[in-house]
């Protein structure tokens, strides 16, 4: 009732200035309608497209009232304060008229746009509708579609000798197919095309603007064209020779200022290496460079070089510039020099990074992290980082431990290599898009739980990383150890171990070898897509290898070095899907679905390797390690009781509203639902997966805010639960608003 009124007395208060003799534009309709032999389908995508010329635009109107309009009026004709004065400033509008229709102009644009279409000698009306009382106008445009003209032939034009050839070949492959619709913006796509395989060719000086389609009617009555693709006249004869590179000069180390005079000159695989010192060695650069001598020129090879390169991980810049050389014993050939200037990033850095941590267990405090890079370590583009994190923590919050702290400290060294380290030679050409890298790490950190525990822990990793495309990654690590040793255990968490004979367990095997890997399929890089994917899935199998190594103990376990090893299978895939409403608003869900096996010398998983469900990244109306397993709920409230909460299988779907408030701040409204589960007996009541599993989600709903500041995120989330399966049956599905649960966190949750 109220925006009715408003919407009234707004729409009254524009009509007032309504000159006599005019009338508000209120935007045009199109009728198309098909000729009775017409036999045209996707009537709509055209109507869409001839949509796009009906001009002006109408006044933006809101539940029908036009504020804009409203204080351009305000001001310009009539007495305005410092308000409207300033909202006419930021949303004022010139009104728009029915007598500013040009609709003869319309019309002819429409007839272009429908000609470029094949649809020649369309019949194209308009008229006007009036309406006195709400001083208002509209334009309704009809067209009468006539059968389009039809492809019968296509074919390179005979004047086109010498090139004639050449086109001919390219045609074959054309997706222009008989009996397509004339179509102008096909053309161009197709000059495109053969302008792009031209040059891959060789073809360095050839331009899409030396080809001019002609289609000819003459010889059909019933409205089929006969298309030929030819030269223009003078075009000039370098264009129509192909270029073959004749020298490739490589600088390792180009500096801005850098006496070029100075340098020494390597030769390597045919190619110039030109460096004062040797800052990269030539061997290990040669991989990444697809341009060779004796090559014809193509900005394909050229733009997958610079890519190649780009990926070292040592360059700042990379760029590929050609030189035409002159050569007057060759009159078929043209040649070029390739020059390729690498210039390189610091090769030594340090990055000290300090965070405040809140997490959503109340444990809060400082993190410290110092980490020392060499982006050339062994001059073939290696990349060594060493980093140290010290983090010291608080429980600021929960029902009985207030004042519990935690503290951690790390040391860890990965080493990469870009290219691929193994006992066989893998020629550079095999890897197209990039070459695969081989990682090498380390890392050793320590835990200190107050009134519980320490945990030491030790891992490493031996894999490689490919990108195979722009949007696919692969990740192997087919040499994966880690080794957690509990110390310092206290009388109170020994308890909880005696009490849960599978948390128990679960620490019992903190010896892990295995392989992992990964999977990913990023289609959020399509920006021009409305429908985005994402696809991530690991695989990760531990004790298999080892196993053979490995000798029995007195308790019936196998051991490998005297320490009891783990053997598990576990899988999951997490799948996202954006839908893009406008530039900045969207839908974002995402499934997430995973299982662990243990067997042979395991019983349960390791306490590292299983799921837990709740947090800032998961099901947000519920605390970290807070959810599950089931439709568990522990005897005490207290924080520790997460131990228990984890499990070998874990299902999550979440769906959020993300939208623009202004500038850098955006808002989302959410949903997520998710669990954990066992499949073994684990002595928690109600944690075994079972066929009721559908009705023991915990499900939260909420609302977000978040800074994004050119893709850097600090996002805020309030959750309340909406379904929590830890109570009783009956009483589970309540909105409790009056308990939200308050989430900080650093990048989107999906």
């Amino acid at each position: 009732m109220v925006f009715l009124i408003i919407s009234i007395l707004s729409s009254c208060a524009v009509k007032k200035y309504v000159p006599e003799d005019q009338f508000l534009f209120t935007g045009s309709d199109l009728d198309v309608q098909l000729d009775s032999v017409s036999d045209v389908k996707n009537i709509d995508a055209l109507k869409v497209e001839l949509q796009k010329v009906l001009t002006p635009e109408p006044n933006t109107s809101f539940l029908g009232m036009r504020p804009g309009l409203h204080y351009y009026y305000k001001v310009n004709k009539d007495s305005a304060g410092f308000i409207s004065r300033f909202l006419n400033r930021k949303i004022g509008e010139e009104p728009v008229y029915l007598a500013d229709v040009e609709q003869e102009a319309t019309r002819d644009l429409l007839r272009n746009r429908l000609e470029n279409r094949g649809f020649f000698f369309s019949n194209i009306t308009s008229k006007t509708s009036q309406d006195e009382k709400s001083k208002e106008g509209r334009v309704s445009y009809s067209i009468n579609l006539p059968n389009p003209y039809r492809l019968k032939t296509y074919q390179v034009d005979k004047d086109s000798i010498p090139f004639y050839q050449v086109l001919e070949e390219q045609i074959k492959e054309s997706p222009i197919e008989i009996g397509s619709r004339f179509d102008l913006s096909a053309m161009k796509t197709e000059r495109e095309r053969i302008d792009n395989n031209l040059k891959n060719k060789g073809y360095y000086n050839f331009n899409s603007r030396f080809l001019i389609f002609q289609a000819d009617t003459n010889q059909y009555d019933n409205r089929k064209f006969d298309l030929f693709v030819k030269l223009k006249k003078d075009v000039p004869s370098i264009a129509v020779k192909p270029y073959r590179i004749e020298k490739v000069n490589v600088y390792p180390y180009n500096v801005a200022g850098q006496d070029s005079v100075q340098n020494d000159t390597v030769m390597y695989a045919n190619k110039n290496y030109i460096q004062s010192e040797e800052f990269f060695r030539p061997d290990r650069l040669d991989d990444f460079i697809l341009l060779e001598k004796g090559d014809l020129y193509s900005p394909s090879k050229s733009k997958a070089t610079s890519r190649r390169l780009g990926t070292i991980g040592a360059y700042k810049f990379v760029n590929i510039e050609y030189k035409e050389i002159d050569k007057k014993e060759n009159d078929s050939l043209n040649f070029l020099e390739a020059n390729i200037y690498l210039s390189p990033l610091n090769k030594r850095a340090i990055r000290t990074e300090l965070q405040a941590v809140t997490k959503s267990n109340d444990f809060t405090g400082p993190t410290l992290g110092v980490t020392f890079s060499n982006r050339n370590l062994f001059k073939g583009g290696e990349l060594l980082n060493i980093n140290a994190t010290g983090t010291y923590e608080v429980q600021i919050a929960g029902n009985n431990d207030a004042g519990l702290t935690s503290t951690e400290f790390g040391l860890g060294a990965d080493l990469i290599f870009p290219r691929m380290l193994a006992p066989f030679k893998v020629d550079k050409n095999y890897f197209e898009y990039s070459i695969p890298k081989t990682k090498a790490s380390l890392k050793a950190d320590i835990l200190n739980r107050s009134q519980l525990y320490s945990l030491l822990t030790f891992s490493g990793d031996f894999g490689y990383i490919w990108q195979a495309n722009k949007y696919v990654t692969h990740e192997i690590d087919p040499i994966s150890i880690n080794y957690v040793r509990p110390s310092n255990i206290s009388d109170e968490f020994q308890a909880i171990l005696d009490n849960n004979v599978f948390l128990e367990s679960s620490f019992d095997q903190q010896f892990i070898s295995g392989l992992t890997y990964a999977f990913t399929y990023n289609g959020m890089l399509r920006q021009n897509k409305k429908s985005l994917f994402y696809i991530h899935s690991t695989f990760d199998i531990a004790g298999n290898s080892i196993s053979l190594l490995s000798q029995e103990n007195d308790e019936g376990k196998n051991e490998f070095l005297g320490l009891e090893y783990a053997q598990y299978a576990k899988a999951d895939v997490d799948f996202r899907y954006h839908y893009r409403l406008t530039q900045e608003s969207k839908i974002a869900t995402r499934l997430f679905a995973g299982y662990g096996l243990p067997y042979g010398n395991s019983s349960v998983l390791p306490f590292s390797k299983q799921y837990f469900s709740g947090g800032a990244y998961s099901v947000r109306a519920f605390r970290t390690r807070s959810l599950g397993p089931g439709t568990y709920s522990p005897e005490n409230t207290d924080d520790r009781s997460f131990f228990d909460q984890s499990g070998n299988i874990r299902l999550e779907a979440n769906v959020e509203y993300r939208f623009p408030i202004y500038s850098y701040f955006k808002g989302a409204i959410f949903a997520d639902a998710g669990n954990v589960w066992t499949t073994a007996g684990n002595g928690l009541e109600g944690g075994e997966f079972g066929s009721n599993f559908i009705n023991e989600f915990g499900i939260g709903a909420g609302i977000g805010l978040r800074v994004d500041v050119q893709g850097f995120v600090i996002r805020f989330d309030l959750a309340a639960p909406w379904h929590d399966p830890s109570e009783v049956e009956g009483e589970r599905w309540n909105f409790d608003v009056a308990n939200p649960v308050f989430n900080f966190a650093i990048g989107y949750p999906f």
